[in-house]
């Protein structure tokens, strides 16, 4: 499974754009998690951001999609997107093939 997560600058954003991920069937699932505080150098200034953490569920094979659907619809110009295989049931791993078609 890859966990692949973004940020969003409020919770109407990570809900939108959670339900075009989903629609397309780019995640099986998504988790939205507010009131995130991030800080970071921007252009020669320290920012400091409260956001919306979005975390998706998806397969390799989806990935790429995912990544680009993310750059084309987020408002960031430069979004943080991370990703990473992880383990999880077989179960799970089971849900996770058919809800995408694999």
């Amino acid at each position: 499974m890859i966990r692949l997560t973004t940020a969003c600058p409020d919770l109407d954003t990570a809900r939108d754009l959670a339900h075009k991920v989903l629609t397309q069937r780019l995640a099986a699932c998504a988790t939205l998690e507010s009131d995130m505080i991030t800080m970071f150098q921007w252009e020669g200034m320290l920012e400091e951001h409260v956001l919306v953490q979005l975390t998706f569920r998806t397969i390799e094979a989806r990935r790429p999609a995912l990544v680009a659907m993310i750059e084309a619809n987020h408002p960031f110009d430069l979004p943080l997107i991370t990703w990473e295989d992880v383990n999880t049931t077989a179960a799970f791993d089971v849900w996770l093939h058919l809800e995408l078609g694999e």
